[in-house]
């Protein structure tokens, strides 16, 4: 099953792939709540590059890698990678009326129902949205 998630930033579109694909950056919105952190981030952004973001809850109870490979990459269009565990991501950027339109479809894995997991991305993504806008 697909998931799809979407938001639009009121930014320059340099801003918003630069703050997507930046270690620095990723790691101050990478996270579903406050009370989780991302403390590392590797972006080698070109196809069969890997990324890798380490999440963790701040009262350090928890953690896990999110990581994959890139399989397609149009700059400042389209993202593609495998995550480590087989799924597949997709992230699309298209400039709309003094922003960014970001769509990221994702395969949904099994054990948590769909909505949960959509839930989850979308804070994530609101998170961006956020970081971007604060920073312009």
């Amino acid at each position: 099953m697909k998931v799809t998630i979407e938001t639009r930033v009121t930014a320059d579109f340099a801003r918003v792939w630069s703050a997507w694909n930046t270690p620095e950056d990723i790691m101050r919105w990478n996270s579903a709540q406050d009370d989780w952190h991302t403390t590392r981030s590797e972006v080698d952004l070109r196809v069969g590059g890997r990324f890798v973001s380490r999440m963790e809850a701040k009262d350090g109870s928890v953690g896990f890698d999110f990581g994959g490979v890139y399989t397609r990459i149009v700059p400042q269009r389209a993202i593609e990678y495998r995550m480590d565990d087989g799924r597949e991501v997709l992230t699309e950027f298209t400039e709309q009326d003094g922003g960014v339109h970001v769509k990221t479809t994702f395969d949904a894995e099994s054990e948590n129902p769909p909505e949960m997991q959509r839930a989850g991305w979308q804070a994530i993504l609101d998170h961006f949205k956020r970081h971007v806008e604060a920073s312009r």
